[in-house]
């Protein structure tokens, strides 16, 4: 029910912003915010997902529990589509989702209200050792045709 009343109440929000900017600024100055705003919310997502991706890398390296770095990747992502979405409302919350104190206090807010089950580690696999040689001794006899085999082709080869 909350999803359709967001998809209801943002457009709204957005025509009036429009309305109320594009009266006070004009057209022209109105729209080359709207292209400036995407253009440098493109830039900084693209740096901001750099450092998330490389904090989510240094999370499974070192074994430790990814969920915070992936819900800032997710956040990050998020502010993008906003961001891309012409409107000044959608620019304010994907700025504000772009500032990593804003996603520290979402992140701590939505994981006071989500219960994780279960959560376990795996210890890295260790690298194949051999023990001696790679060389595998073995027995071999040819085989030739029999026969008794029947004339033609089995079906199971092409000619």
């Amino acid at each position: 029910m909350w999803i359709l009343l967001a998809f209801l109440t943002v457009p709204l929000i957005e025509i009036a912003l429009f309305i109320q900017v594009g009266g006070w600024l004009g057209l022209w100055p109105t729209l080359l915010i709207v292209l400036l705003t995407a253009i440098l919310g493109t830039w900084l997502v693209r740096t901001q997902g750099a450092v998330a991706m490389g904090e989510l890398r240094g999370s499974f390296s070192q074994h430790q529990d990814p969920t915070e770095p992936l819900a800032h990747g997710a956040m990050i992502l998020i502010a993008g589509v906003l961001l891309l979405t012409p409107g000044f409302f959608t620019d304010a919350v994907g700025f504000a989702l772009l500032t990593p104190p804003f996603r520290r206090a979402a992140f701590a807010y939505v994981a006071r209200r989500v219960t994780i089950q279960s959560f376990r580690t795996s210890q890295p696999p260790r690298p194949h050792q051999t023990r001696g040689s790679a060389t595998i001794e073995g027995e071999y006899s040819e085989v030739s045709p029999n026969d008794d085999s029947p004339a033609g082709p089995s079906g199971w080869t092409k000619h």
